[in-house]
């Protein structure tokens, strides 16, 4: 009755921390060297972020960059409004590693 080594424990928290996938031309330039961008709570940190990506893909994470995104002011029909602000995750994967972000979760 041991567990074995690869058996992840994916909490219902780690998908709430992967918001989404940023599906842009700079990201799908940087998924060639291992790279790949997600959209995360303001709240999320880097362990966090670590964590689910391991848990959710079965990859080797070997580094995250966070960076938070101020909302732009934008006026639609004679009125300003604000977008919401968010925080990016770039997570740098192990060599050989890859995850294919199209096909969904």
């Amino acid at each position: 009755m041991s567990k074995s080594k690869n058996t992840n424990n994916v909490t219902a928290k780690m998908y709430d921390t992967l918001v989404r996938p940023i599906l842009t031309e700079k990201s799908m330039l940087s998924s060639e060297n291992g790279k790949v961008m997600f959209m995360v709570p303001l709240c999320a940190d880097k362990n966090d972020v670590k964590a689910a990506v391991e848990a959710i893909f079965n990859v080797k994470v070997t580094k995250v960059n966070t960076i938070c995104m101020n909302g732009k002011t934008k006026v639609f029909r004679g009125h300003k409004g604000q977008r919401s602000d968010f925080k990016k995750a770039v997570v740098t994967l192990a060599e050989g590693q890859n995850i294919d972000v199209t096909t969904g979760i």
